[in-house]
């Protein structure tokens, strides 16, 4: 037996069964996620078995896009966890089969409650099918299962559908990478969405700042003194009107100019990208990343720099990464 031709082979057989399931999507699917964008309450994924765990998987998948969305246990709510069942919510019932007997038992007390029910079922001819308000088909032949047996391609697919459905319902709703934040405050994520430049960058006296009339010898001691490696240059206005780095200072010296008592301006770049304060760390390390520089300055409304912002404070902050 060649392990590695066998794994490849289930791979492939679950990728083909995902993808049938998705030249079977209709209208149901956009009626599931009108459903669920017009939900007032909470979305309640229910299932039971190996199939109660992709359902887990799809309501935490709900919940971390901004739908507030829980687990129900089948088994649990017929022994008293129907309580969590509100008008207002939106039940999915997920089931290969469609006729799992805790699942079916609920169905009652849903109906009666009129509260909408989307099921994720492989048995369009089942009692969930048949009950439901709306019914996405996610058939999988029995030979795609071990021995027709064991659910694996099943549980893909179904997994698979529900993230398709949560992904469709955040752009529904318009939902951003700083929404997102909010609901993703820890690790590396959280830290790539909710900082903002202005957490990070260095501002008041650690500020570099020169004025354009004055010489390059006095750039030149503003860069050190303040450990960056780069200042902004401002008009009499206080405008911002260039940045000069290390890379502008080598290469004005690259190519022959040695006399360090000429104006800043002859050295500066000239309109230097920039930021705001308010903008997301992650999207500055993009700007960044883009025009291949490693500080930024950061303006206000009045095009005045108050700050700023280096790449390795992106990345002691664990932006980067």
């Amino acid at each position: 037996m060649n392990i590695i031709e066998f794994v490849k082979k289930e791979l492939n057989l679950e990728a083909e069964a995902i993808k049938k399931v998705a030249e079977r999507i209709d209208e149901n699917a956009e009626k599931a996620v009108d459903l669920l964008f017009n939900c007032q309450g909470k979305v309640i994924v229910t299932g039971m078995g190996k199939t109660g765990i992709i359902a887990r998987k799809i309501a935490a998948t709900f919940s971390s896009t901004g739908t507030t969305a829980i687990f129900l246990h089948a088994a649990e709510g017929i022994h008293g966890d129907l309580g969590i069942l509100q008008k207002d919510d939106v039940v999915i019932a997920v089931s290969n089969s469609g006729n799992t007997p805790e699942l079916v038992s609920i169905i009652p007390y849903i109906k009666f409650n009129k509260i909408p029910l989307i099921a994720i079922t492989g048995n369009i001819n089942s009692k969930l099918a048949k009950n439901s308000d709306v019914v996405i088909d996610c058939y999988v032949p029995k030979e795609y299962e071990p021995f027709g047996l064991v659910p694996t391609a099943s549980t893909t697919v179904a997994l698979a559908l529900g993230d398709a459905i949560a992904v469709a319902l955040l752009k529904k709703k318009d939902f951003k990478e700083s929404d997102f934040a909010r609901f993703r405050p820890g690790g590396t994520i959280g830290k790539k969405l909710i900082y903002q430049v202005k957490d990070l960058m260095h501002s008041g006296k650690e500020n570099p700042l020169v004025q354009n009339n004055v010489k390059m010898d006095n750039a030149i001691l503003e860069m050190t003194s303040k450990g960056l490696g780069c200042t902004n240059v401002i008009d009499n206005d206080g405008k911002l009107v260039g940045v000069v780095t290390d890379g502008d200072l080598r290469r004005f010296l690259s190519k022959g100019y040695t006399n360090l008592n000429i104006l800043v301006t002859e050295a500066m770049t000239v309109n230097p990208k920039h930021t705001s304060p308010e903008t997301l760390a992650v999207e500055a390390l993009n700007l960044m990343e883009e025009n291949k520089i490693t500080m930024l300055p950061v303006v206000n409304e009045s095009n005045e720099p108050v700050g700023m912002l280096h790449m390795h404070d992106l990345i002691d902050a664990g932006v980067v990464g």
